[in-house]
């Protein structure tokens, strides 16, 4: 039977994500840490460390291959996912993780301490309310909202030639009709994520340059 390391590293492979065994090690810390927080702050509702690799962990490097730019933000980010995975895997890019949550927060700042991870950054506010120096390349966000209300308080986050990266359940077609311009569904896939049964479906908008108003 396969260690636990070993499982992670071959699952996380056919995400197409190439761990390193000390990567594999430091996302199991990532872990320790939620589960110890979990018990007094109730972080997640995913409590056993099996669902955690595979709700948490590995759902969120499944939208690797996705990731576009060097400047990546992650809206609604919760105990950090799928922000610090996918933080922990790209060190050459800057992530900045944000929630309003207090709780949450001062968790993903103390992982952050703890991982080492000089590429992130913490913010406690809400999305709507932040007015970035330098736009997105990337906005991800998980189960954080209806598209339209996404791309309503995230897409300002946004640079005009970035994207969001919308993680959803089963596909939402009725909320891609709702759509607000001069947002577009620029692709869009299926997740299959090792031991986890349930729906998972990534979206890519992105904003119509022809639509889209001119920069200050």
């Amino acid at each position: 039977m396969p260690s636990p390391t070993e499982r992670l590293l071959s699952d996380a492979a056919s995400l197409g994500v190439p761990l390193t065994e000390r990567d594999a090690a430091r996302l199991f810390v990532l872990l320790d840490e939620l589960v110890h927080w979990n018990r007094t702050y109730n972080l997640t509702a995913v409590t056993t460390r099996a669902q955690m690799v595979t709700h948490h962990l590995l759902d969120s490097l499944a939208i690797h291959p996705d990731l576009r730019g060097e400047r990546i933000a992650d809206v609604g980010t919760g105990a950090g996912f799928p922000g610090l995975p996918l933080a922990l895997v790209n060190p050459a890019r800057h992530f900045t993780l944000i929630d309003s949550g207090g709780k949450k927060v001062r968790f993903v700042a103390h992982a952050v301490r703890t991982l080492e991870l000089g590429n992130v950054a913490v913010t406690q506010a809400r999305a709507e309310s932040l007015t970035p120096a330098h736009p997105f390349d990337t906005v991800t966000a998980r189960a954080f909202a209806p598209l339209p209300q996404l791309l309503r308080q995230a897409g300002p986050l946004c640079a005009r030639d970035g994207q969001v990266l919308a993680m959803k359940g089963k596909w939402p077609a009725r909320e891609l009709t709702t759509l607000p311009p001069p947002w577009r569904l620029a692709g869009g896939r299926e997740l299959t994520v090792p031991g986890l049964a349930e729906a998972r479906c990534v979206l890519v908008l992105r904003q119509d340059a022809a639509a889209a108003p001119s920069s200050p």
